[in-house]
């Protein structure tokens, strides 16, 4: 089964940087999509950002457009965040994830998460 191992959360403040990692591990060959999502206390689950692991298409969610940059590396091993310009409102847990079908938006349709990482932006 694909294994999925994120990295890089800390604590940091507003306006400042990080860098996510997950590795990807184990039957990748036919992933179709992975990214990040996010879960804050008391929120729902939001998609974060895309990437279509076939051709590097990415979609980024209008909330963390411009800030945030999904990437991954070419063997499909290393999925990447840069989050740049940090604020409050990016405190969260954020999740690795990946899926043979096609990118969607909706968690449920995600059947391989990683542990999660927690960011915590303070002002």
């Amino acid at each position: 089964q694909v294994q999925l191992a994120e990295r890089g959360g800390d604590s940091v403040q507003a306006g400042g940087s990080l860098r996510l990692s997950c590795v990807v591990s184990r039957d990748t060959d036919n992933l179709a999509c992975m990214g990040w999502f996010r879960q804050a206390p008391g929120k729902e689950r939001e998609a974060v950002a895309t990437i279509v692991t076939a051709t590097g298409g990415t979609w980024h969610a209008n909330s963390v457009k411009g800030r945030f940059t999904i990437s991954q590396d070419s063997g499909k091993s290393m999925l990447r965040l840069q989050m740049d310009n940090l604020q409050p409102e990016d405190s969260a847990t954020y999740y690795c994830v990946a899926r043979y079908g096609s990118c969607l938006l909706d968690p449920a349709f995600y059947n391989f998460w990683g542990q999660g990482t927690q960011v915590t932006v303070s002002s």
